[in-house]
């Protein structure tokens, strides 16, 4: 059954039956765990906003397989404008949820996959590609959450994976069959994988002829025998569990990251796309990072919240006037636009791959994440800044709801006379949430880790840069002959 509405997602996910483990214990009904509702709700976001007109443009394309509509979460790219609008989007939906919507590592998986699949069976005479494009158009068909599974735990990583003591700390094929492969190893912070119907895993690194166990791309439901995810902590996690709304500062949306086991996991023939072809991890690789790293656009739109909650704790304390303040707020805009720019550059620079589908501009997405990695940390600065200290050390909403101790508090922490204290603490518990609750993880740590850390941009950059081509020219301008 196709899944069109929020109703469609939830009851696909009370058919599944996910291994899951949470704080020791199985986790029989996640739909309904008070932890794992907020994330939940901002994945079902993605099929609300794709039936309103206002954003069925950004939401929504023709397959270029069908023809028909389909999430555009589930979308090949297949244009400059394609890629443009998935930036757009990503600040949208920024805005909307305030949070990490779960769905972006596998549409620029689906992305990678696909175009990469095509080079390999060009080049070698498979059908990784025609597995691949089967796997999709079910997936548009059912419009269907696919988890982009990359990362390995890696172990010591001064060694390659086949030299690892332990060599599942890498996921590899432990067994070839007629019928298809069995794997083992793992997949560390799996965003959104609770909230997926499919895993859609990838190499995590470029490998030599050594590693060709480990290079492997495939396809599994996420309830596959043999799939077992333990959900990682979250600093105020369990905030969710004490009832009330103040002190989450986010408590319809959020997002969530799991350890994902694959202990001897069949993979069927034809939902294998690729196995043991390491000539070609190194561009699977480089393109899911290319097109996964301006998707953090989506930080931009969490920014505009986080810039607005900022300015409200301005305007509640009396103090939205202030120079000083107003050119803070002048600056975090400043950090966000240049995100944004970046994002839409690398996209309006994109290029067709053979098989169809568009890349975008590898120097100027890894320019965008960088900046990433830096400015949103700067924002969340001049956010706390601003905010000031009753942001960390404000009573609980449980005190504050109490007859004896409550009025105390609502008599104490008055801003200006005309707002209410609670909607004081509300907005400072929401820049709390962005800045070092949980939903620090989609805005910050995300932000420096997600789509690879500053490292992984700066080597791209400087393979990239043609310093060579900047000495001609140089030269040519100075009068230097060689």
């Amino acid at each position: 059954m196709t899944i069109q509405t929020r109703d469609d997602y939830i009851a696909s996910l009370r058919k599944l039956n996910l291994n899951l483990w949470m704080f020791g214990k199985r986790i029989d009904n996640p739909v309904d765990h008070p932890i794992l509702v907020p994330s939940m709700n901002a994945v079902a976001a993605t099929y609300e906003l794709a039936l309103d007109p206002r954003h069925e443009d950004l939401m929504t394309a023709a397959s270029h397989l069908t023809g028909k509509k389909i999430n555009r979460f589930t979308h090949v790219f297949s244009s400059t404008e394609d890629l443009i609008k998935k930036v757009r989007r990503q600040r949208m939906l920024g805005q909307k949820t305030a949070c990490c919507f779960q769905r972006c590592v596998g549409m620029d998986a689906i992305n990678a996959v696909y175009s990469t699949s095509f080079e390999i069976d060009e080049k070698t005479g498979s059908s990784y590609h025609a597995n691949f494009k089967k796997f999709l158009l079910r997936v548009q068909e059912e419009n269907l959450v696919v988890d982009g599974a990359m990362t390995d735990p890696k172990g010591d990583r001064s060694l390659a994976p086949h030299q690892q003591k332990d060599p599942d700390l890498y996921l590899r094929v432990v067994e070839r069959r007629p019928d298809g492969i069995v794997v083992r190893g793992a997949k560390a912070h799996q965003t959104g994988i609770v909230n997926s119907h499919e895993i859609l895993v990838m190499p995590t690194i470029a490998m030599q002829e050594k590693d060709k166990d480990y290079a492997v791309s495939f396809a599994v439901p996420t309830d596959a025998p043999g799939i077992v995810m333990i959900l990682g902590r979250q600093s105020c996690d369990t905030r969710k569990l004490e009832g009330g709304d103040i002190d989450t500062g986010n408590s319809r949306f959020g997002g969530h990251e799991a350890l994902v086991v694959f202990d001897n996991v069949f993979v069927p023939q034809e939902r294998i796309f690729m196995n043991g072809e390491t000539d070609f991890v190194g561009m699977m690789v480089e393109r899911f990072g290319g097109h996964h790293r301006p998707s953090y656009a989506c930080k931009v739109g969490v920014g505009d919240v986080l810039i607005g909650a900022t300015a409200l704790s301005a305007d509640y304390c009396g103090v939205a006037k202030a120079s000083h303040v107003r050119d803070k707020l002048v600056e975090m805009t400043h950090l966000n636009e240049t995100i944004y720019s970046s994002a839409l550059a690398c996209s309006m620079e994109g290029w067709r791959t053979p098989s169809g589908a568009y890349q975008i501009d590898q120097m100027l997405a890894n320019v965008c994440k960088h900046n990433v990695t830096r400015f949103t940390y700067d924002i969340a600065r001049l956010a706390e800044d601003i905010a000031g200290g009753l942001m960390v050390t404000l009573p609980s909403e449980q005190d504050f709801r109490h007859p004896e101790i409550g009025p105390y508090i609502d008599k104490y922490f008055q801003g200006v006379q005309n707002v209410a204290t609670e909607a004081r603490m509300r907005v400072l518990r929401l820049i709390e949430n962005l800045t070092l609750g949980t939903g620090a993880v989609g805005y910050r740590t995300e932000s420096m880790h997600g789509a690879g850390s500053p490292q992984a941009q700066r080597i791209v950059i400087a393979r990239l840069a043609n310093f060579d081509l900047k000495k001609r020219l140089a030269k040519e301008i100075a009068g230097i002959k060689d």
